[in-house]
């Protein structure tokens, strides 16, 4: 029983820590899976200027960076998009990876079959070639060798296939794309801006970062002499933005700032390890307290303090390789159920795993908990007062403070770390019910289907014809029972599809050269926030009528028109523009601000046009060929809601493939994934270390009193009330308690200040959490205490000394 105990208590914290740990090395610690990663770098911008700490990639730097640089072997373009794909079997839409030519060489990942582009077909007007990844290749041509040569029909035009990329390759950390596609960028019709690229580079070697920022930095000013700014803006505009180099590890780029919330469930995980450490410390101690007068006799016959306590240690190594081993077991099986629980947006989901890293780390662990709970005991009787054990052996003598110290202060330390870790879940508790309180901007989003679509020109020629099959979609979408309403924008709330640029308001002058700051720009057909439930707090929404006649019109954020003019009222009548080429558009209604970004973020500034526009960012016509369609139904989500919606759109046009089909309670889940998840961890955690410190507890009182037997016959024979004695033992319990909660404030002082990073409208300081997390940890300590203190009240005095 007593291996049995020790073995799941240990194998519980082993397992627990290295399943969080193999998402630790997963996610941060391992390299990239390409030559070299070190050498690699994302290439990133900041923008003082506009506030902005990360800015993209764009043409016009690219061309100058790969043609002057001087720390780089050579730097690529990036950009995810959509494509439809026909002639096999039903059309499809799917994932595309756009790049340049260098892109696919710099992460040195050779294609399975064929080859990589050319430099002659990243070029304009080059003949198209494509690129499959391996799960398309294997999905649609049934992994045939001979694919290479044949034609692929993307958007309505035939592509050829010029090569396979390899089962493993994985591009960072994008949902694998089905086609990888040349950019052909033209470096004669490029202009200054359009910082919506993503860039990589490879350093050569022994260049470092800060050489290659330097080196970046002294091209920047090459690209303003270089590049005419676009129809609209001026130089100034771009100089005023103060763009500066802010090169990054690719790795670091990739992984972004998750790092926080992993390293803090790491360290919640490692606290219940030191809780279950602490708890097999106390059960050596009682089974070795059992063994004193054997231990106390080999003494005796010659045996040495270093013989016994190499012995004491290596009964320990041994409960802690098999608690490891075990452990392991746990984990593999544990780390299923983290990777199914990971938050949206987590990166490198598939580098996690049990590798050799891993079953090194779970081997230090096992060595490192072993001497840990393994040293109490040795420490405490393989000591120089062996030979009193001799003199001590009398099985009814009462147990002494000192022994019972001990097992009180690991109970204390457990108590204390559980108490940290109950204070980190309940202000996550807090923090996600904050989060849920927050107004999003929307209403019932389990009640919005969304879906994505693109009507390739080769379908629809012309830009009012493309509009006119859109608004034909819609209507075909609102005919469907159940729905009440459907619309169709760039973007939904929370999809990540953003697009940012200046606004001009006529009556807000800007300084000569003075670049304003960036909004958020949706572009919504009529009854878009209708559908979506978002409020027009002022003015009115947009009409077909203003989208066939491409009036003048705009609608903007609540949060916008109070910035501008104070007030949605005021606002009502203004006109605001992109660039001075464009038309003053009319604002006509203002609208209850989104959280975009987040439950925890801001709602962006945000101005709202019509899907169909003329004279819009120096273009004469603008619109939208790939957009997300949205309608609401009581059976958004079902598949016979999404049946009917495919035919619905096929009966307008049977080529149209739907994808990104989602609710918006998917979005909505998403923004919050990554507080539950971590609210979930450390609930786990938790609940684990209080039930161990618990355990520790009871256990602790329950020997106590079971070595007392005598003491408490002696009180009760001297008229001691039963009541007394349980009172006695409880006060002991709390007092134990009380002494972890001191212990836990002042870890809590140092844990809170990473916590903090972690918590939204919620203080680090919280006194409602402190208070529950108090009152509960003391109620659950005092029935620890007292049902085994019941014990003390039902000894007979007699018995108890007769026993003697």
């Amino acid at each position: 029983m007593f291996t049995a105990v020790t073995l799941i208590t240990i194998s519980a914290g082993i397992g627990a820590t290295v399943a969080i740990f193999s998402v630790v090395n997963g996610v941060l610690l391992k390299p990239l899976p390409y030559p070299q990663p070190d050498r690699l770098v994302a290439v990133w911008h900041k923008a003082p200027g506009l506030n902005l700490e990360d800015v993209d990639m764009a043409p016009s730097n690219y061309f100058i960076y790969r043609e002057q640089g001087r720390a780089f072997q050579d730097i690529g373009l990036y950009q995810s998009s959509a494509a439809t794909v026909t002639g096999l079997a039903e059309p499809e839409r799917v994932h595309t990876l756009n790049v340049t030519d260098g892109m696919l060489p710099i992460l040195g990942v050779e294609p399975m079959l064929g080859r990589w582009f050319s430099r002659a077909e990243d070029a304009p007007g080059s003949r198209d070639t494509v690129i499959l990844t391996y799960g398309f290749w294997r999905r649609r041509f049934g992994s045939d060798p001979s694919v290479v040569g044949r034609a692929v029909t993307v958007d309505g035009k035939a592509w050829e296939v010029i090569g396979v990329m390899p089962q493993k390759f994985t591009f960072l950390d994008m949902e694998e794309p089905a086609l990888i596609l040349p950019l052909r960028l033209d470096r004669n019709k490029t202009t200054l801006g359009q910082f919506s690229y993503e860039g990589v580079a490879r350093l050569k070697p022994g260049v470092t970062l800060q050489a290659a920022n330097a080196d970046v930095a002294r091209m920047i000013p090459i690209v303003w002499q270089s590049f005419p700014a676009p129809p609209g803006f001026s130089l100034q505009l771009f100089l005023k933005a103060k763009l500066g180099s802010n090169l990054k590890p690719l790795k670091q780029s990739v992984v972004g700032d998750v790092g926080k919330f992993l390293w803090v469930l790491m360290g919640g995980i490692g606290l219940v390890l030191l809780i279950a450490c602490a708890n097999v410390a106390n059960l050596l101690l009682v089974r070795t307290e059992g063994r004193q007068q054997e231990i106390a006799l080999r003494s005796a016959l010659g045996a040495s303090r270093g013989r016994l306590a190499g012995e004491l240690l290596f009964e320990s190594l041994v409960i802690g390789l098999l608690g490891s081993a075990l452990g392991l077991a746990l984990a593999y099986s544990a780390l299923r159920l983290l990777v199914a629980l990971a938050p949206s947006g987590l990166p490198r989901l598939g580098e996690i795993g049990i590798d050799p890293p891993v079953l090194l780390f779970t081997l230090a662990v096992s060595l490192a908990a072993a001497l840990l709970f393994g040293s109490v005991p040795v420490l405490k009787y393989a000591s120089s007062r062996l030979g009193t054990g001799l003199r001590e052996g009398g099985r009814s003598l009462s147990q002494s403070r000192e022994r019972q110290r001990a097992r009180s202060l690991l109970v204390a330390v457990q108590v204390g770390l559980a108490f940290v870790l109950i204070l980190c879940s309940g202000l996550m508790v807090r923090t996600f019910l904050a989060l849920t309180r927050v107004q999003p901007g929307f209403v019932a989003p389990a009640e919005v289907q969304t879906f994505r679509m693109n009507i390739p020109s080769a379908e629809v020629p012309g830009d009012q014809p493309l509009v006119r099959m859109q608004e034909a979609i819609l209507h075909k979408l609102g005919e469907i029972p159940g729905v009440s309403s459907a619309a169709m924008s760039n973007s939904v709330p929370l999809d990540d599809n953003h697009w940012f640029d200046p606004v001009f308001a006529e009556d807000r002058s800007a300084n000569e050269g003075e670049l304003p700051p960036l909004r958020r720009f949706k572009f919504v057909s009529p009854g878009a926030l209708r559908t979506l439930g978002t409020p027009i707090v002022a003015g009115r929404d947009f009409t077909w009528a203003d989208t066939y006649g491409r009036a003048p019109v705009a609608m903007v954020s609540e949060n916008f028109a109070r910035e501008f003019w104070q007030s949605p009222a005021h606002a009502l009548g203004k006109r605001v523009r992109v660039s001075s080429k464009d038309d003053w558009r009319e604002i006509v209604g203002v609208v209850a601000d989104v959280r975009d970004d987040g439950m925890n973020r801001p709602a962006p500034t945000t101005v709202y046009w019509p899907v169909y526009l003329k004279q819009f960012e120096s273009d004469e016509v603008q619109s939208f060929r790939t957009l997300t369609f949205f309608l609401r139904s009581p059976r958004a989500g079902s598949e016979g809601l999404m049946q009917e919606v495919r035919q619905a759109v096929w009966s307008v046009d049977a080529n149209l493939p739907l994808s990104s089909i989602r609710t918006l309670d998917y979005y909505y889940a998403r923004s919050l994934s990554r507080t539950s998840f971590t609210l979930v961890m450390l609930a786990i955690a938790a609940g684990m270390a209080l039930l161990l410190g618990i355990v520790g507890l009871y256990g602790v009182t329950a020997y106590s009193v079971s070595q007392r037997t005598r003491e408490i016959g002696i009180r009760l024979a001297l008229g001691a009330q039963p009541r007394e004695l349980v009172g006695m033992f409880v006060r002991h319990g709390l007092a134990v308690t009380a002494g972890g909660m001191a212990v836990g404030f002042l870890v809590a002082l140092t844990t809170m200040r990473v916590m903090s990073s972690l918590l939204f409208q919620v203080s680090t300081a919280d006194p409602l959490t402190y208070f529950l997390a108090c009152a509960g940890l003391v109620a659950a300590a005092a029935m620890a205490s007292y049902l085994p203190s019941r014990r003390a009240s039902a000894v007979d005095p007699v018995e108890a000394l007769r026993a003697e």
